[in-house]
């Protein structure tokens, strides 16, 4: 068994683990690094020494040595208030730590001069590289980096102009999944209530709508269309709406999930079952909202944890110098139908 005792009676060092290991300092350093091949049955001993020595690498000496300090940081715009933030993070953080490397968060709140700030507190801290986030798919603003500090956009798309790696949920697609999933069940009088909100998001569902009813023969005029504050009382006052007509649709597409739940309230409202007089899919995968309904509500879930990880890879990527060439486009991840119970074939007129 390796001797606890170091040099010095401090924090075991290389020199520690060689010295119990009965190998050279170099050996042990190939053997925790990866950097070179070390025998299997040497670096094994050399792993379990280090282990009984209690011998954790300097990563300041490594980060000086290598110009790394091995931290990434993570800039989001409404961290706190929204939902699938943590998803986000998760992604990025698990792929950061498979590759030694640990996240630092900031919240800005929307606010240009805080995240301004920020990028300037993260530069000063010498991260190796920034993923920039937002929470809904928008636009961003070239920052003040360097431009040996690689950047990362998540769930955001660039400005004109700016060659940036970005990563963004496919809004068309997501959209399409959930017209399909109605028109596979009859549904030809379908409406589809968007949100107010300016967003990249917002006209990438829209367009989908569009595209995916037009492909399966389905005009989807003014009087299918409303928009609304992006939430639950939105949702009951354009499901109202819509409801209210002289003919009112079988099938409404929502573009969240909140607005969802406030679609199937103002259906119970006018004592409209779900799904037997209506069906209602939204947008999200929100859990507290879409499993907490009755029926649950069927959805679409956004990559969020997929979006997070593909960003972190590919900084990490571009900080080792094996990323490929910046494309014209942005990069694009599928989302996937969520089935639950807010879905069934039209009711004959």
């Amino acid at each position: 068994m390796a001797n606890r005792s170091t040099t010095g009676g401090g924090r075991p060092r290389v020199s520690d683990v060689a010295a119990a290991a009965g190998v050279s300092p170099t050996t042990v350093s190939h053997a925790l690094s990866g950097a070179r091949a070390v025998n299997a049955e040497t670096k094994e001993r050399i792993l379990a020494v280090a282990r009984e020595l209690g011998y954790v690498p300097d990563r300041v000496a490594s980060g000086l040595r290598r110009r790394r300090t091995g931290v990434v940081g993570l800039i989001g715009d409404d961290l706190a208030a929204t939902p699938f933030a943590g998803r986000i993070i998760e992604g990025a953080r698990r792929a950061g730590l498979e590759r030694d490397v640990l996240l630092m968060v900031g919240e800005s709140g929307g606010d240009a001069a805080a995240e301004s700030d920020l990028v300037s507190r993260f530069l000063a801290q010498r991260v190796d590289g920034l993923l920039i986030a937002r929470m809904y798919h928008q636009r961003v603003d070239r920052p003040a980096v360097p431009d040996d500090v690689p950047v990362v956009l998540v769930d955001a798309a660039p400005e004109p102009g700016w060659h940036v790696d970005a990563v963004v949920p496919d809004e068309a697609q997501i959209a399409t999944l959930a017209c399909e999933r109605l028109t596979r069940e009859g549904h030809r009088e379908i409406a589809y209530v968007g949100t107010t909100d300016e967003s990249r998001a917002a006209r990438g569902r829209l367009i989908g709508v569009r595209s995916a009813l037009g492909d399966a023969g389905i005009a989807i005029d003014d009087g299918r269309l409303e928009f609304c504050t992006s939430d639950a009382v939105g949702g009951r006052e354009a499901g109202g709406r819509l409801l209210d007509q002289s003919r009112p649709p079988t099938a409404i597409i929502c573009f969240n999930d909140q607005i969802a739940m406030g679609v199937m309230q103002a259906a119970a409202r006018r004592a409209i079952a779900v799904p037997a007089g209506l069906s209602v899919v939204g947008i999200d995968d929100l859990h507290p909202v879409a499993d907490a309904l009755d029926p649950g509500l069927t959805t679409v879930a956004l990559p969020h944890d997929e979006i997070g990880r593909w960003g972190m890879t590919r900084l990490l990527d571009r900080i080792d110098g094996t990323a490929p060439p910046v494309g014209e486009g942005v990069h694009q991840l599928r989302g996937w139908l969520v089935e639950r119970g807010s879905v069934a074939a039209p009711a004959a007129r």
